[in-house]
């Protein structure tokens, strides 16, 4: 179910005057287009640069996307900068002359939604779309996420871009003859996970409920995740958009690596959490095996391990 969510004054306003400084600086700061592959009929992808971390890349390190239907464009996902939001915007009037009718986010990390703010404006601005949980999530860690970004991308902070729509359980949105249905999925990677079927070609954006080559990221609940995860293989799905790493048509192959780095993260915390291993020493000796595979590793694993043994310290 669509909701619109009671956003303040202060906030619509912040967004709106970003937006339209966003679009009225555009030629001034003229960036190339994202490039994008057309994955499926009228789906569009840009993959983020796994293991560029760090300010060469302005923030474009998370997948975006978007879906063409008959009268209008659904975005997915927008990148973590305005910069990036406004190659994505040019890359779609690249692809076709029609409005964007919704920006959907899949969560409220920063990386997946700065881009927001290229899309933003007083007149004609599209719904912007997200889980119901994420407009507190994103108040909570507002100030938390414009320093984190400008510290790891050194790009400018700026107002963030609420939601004007807020999904609660499933919610469709009809693009022409093209219908994307939302699903708000229980504590996960967040507790504000969304994903987005196509049914025409169904294709499905998972955002950070599926890593691909980069480090997965717990930032919700370890044990929903898992359980998630069982979930995200019963679906009928011919392709699938990761929040990063490649997409591809075999989905219990993408699903296999992420899900074995989780539940041994969950199995070894655990046994040292039973063992009384104190946290500090569990950091250093927590699944140092299973994190090696993995891009950037050594920025997410021992947050990982920090995250998993606070929640399994209390488990009964």
């Amino acid at each position: 179910m669509l909701h619109r969510p009671a956003l303040t004054l202060r906030r619509r306003a912040a967004g709106w005057a970003l937006g339209l400084l966003v679009l009225g600086t555009a030629a001034a700061h003229a960036q190339s287009a994202l490039a994008v592959d057309e994955i499926a009929p009228g789906v569009y992808v840009h993959v983020g640069a796994v293991a560029a971390w760090g300010p060469a890349n302005d923030g474009d390190v998370a997948n975006v996307g978007f879906v063409v239907g008959e009268r209008c464009v659904a975005v997915v996902d927008t990148g973590g900068s305005a910069r990036v939001g406004e190659r994505l915007r040019a890359a779609i009037a690249r692809v076709t002359p029609l409005p964007v009718c919704a920006v959907i986010n899949t969560h409220a990390h920063p990386d997946h939604l700065l881009g927001n703010a290229a899309f933003a404006g007083a007149a004609g601005a599209p719904a912007f779309v997200a889980h119901a949980r994420l407009p507190q999530a994103l108040a909570e860690r507002e100030r938390h996420y414009l320093n984190a970004v400008q510290r790891d991308f050194g790009v400018p902070a700026g107002a963030l871009v609420y939601p004007t729509r807020t999904v609660d359980g499933e919610a469709e949105i009809e693009l022409g003859n093209r219908t994307l249905v939302l699903r708000a999925w229980p504590t996960a990677h967040t507790n504000h996970d969304l994903t987005v079927y196509d049914r025409r070609t169904r294709t499905l954006f998972t955002g950070d409920l599926l890593f691909v080559r980069h480090m997965p990221v717990v930032d919700g609940n370890l044990r929903g995740w898992v359980a998630v995860l069982d979930e995200l293989r019963r679906l009928d799905v011919a392709r699938v958009v990761p929040g990063h790493g490649a997409p591809g048509t075999d989905f219990a192959a993408m699903l296999a690596p992420q899900a074995a780095y989780l539940e041994a993260l969950l199995r070894e915390t655990r046994a040292a959490v039973k063992a009384g291993v104190p946290i500090q020493r569990a950091v250093d000796e927590v699944g140092r095996d299973i994190a090696k595979p993995w891009a950037l590793a050594e920025l997410f694993h021992r947050r990982n391990v920090t995250a998993a043994y606070a929640e399994l310290e209390w488990e009964d």
